[in-house]
């Protein structure tokens, strides 16, 4: 379980896509860059709609795309797969490349960061939230990717 002793009920999963500029299986030193700033777009993105929503009295949390832990219970150990995730909610496909499995956009291919979050916030809380998110950031744009799935 990846969060102990939270229930189902009323459980929103947000699986969230950027569009990366490459192909995020390729390696060097610019794919690592592309995929340090797609992680840290998606931890800002996460932290704000997070913060947001527990404000309002709702669980919230946020999946480190690079350990698959949460973020702000860290009480769990055990790992969320995004990749999986993707597969098994949205019946995106995958692929092996060296070793990593790896998710495949129906539009993008493999140049997709995946990144989930989670909250019992109510759907129009939810998108209120994601509203507001956007209005504070200075980076316009790139939100509209995470609801592009």
């Amino acid at each position: 379980m990846i969060f102990p002793g939270l229930t189902a009920d009323g459980l929103l999963i947000v699986p969230t896509c950027q569009h990366s500029k490459m192909d995020l299986v390729q390696t060097g030193e610019a794919v690592e860059e592309e995929k340090d700033a797609l992680l840290q777009k998606f931890m800002e993105f996460a932290k704000g709609v997070c913060n947001k929503a527990t404000d309002r009295g709702h669980w919230a949390d946020y999946i480190d795309p690079c350990s698959g832990l949460p973020m702000m219970h860290t009480d769990c150990t055990v790992p969320y797969g995004e990749v999986d995730g993707f597969s098994a909610l949205l019946g995106y496909h995958t692929a092996n490349a060296a070793g990593c499995k790896v998710l495949i956009h129906p539009r993008w291919g493999t140049s997709v960061y995946p990144a989930t979050l989670f909250t019992k916030a109510p759907v129009n809380v939810l998108k209120k939230v994601i509203e507001e998110v956007e209005s504070e950031t200075t980076d316009t744009g790139y939100y509209q990717n995470f609801m592009s799935i």
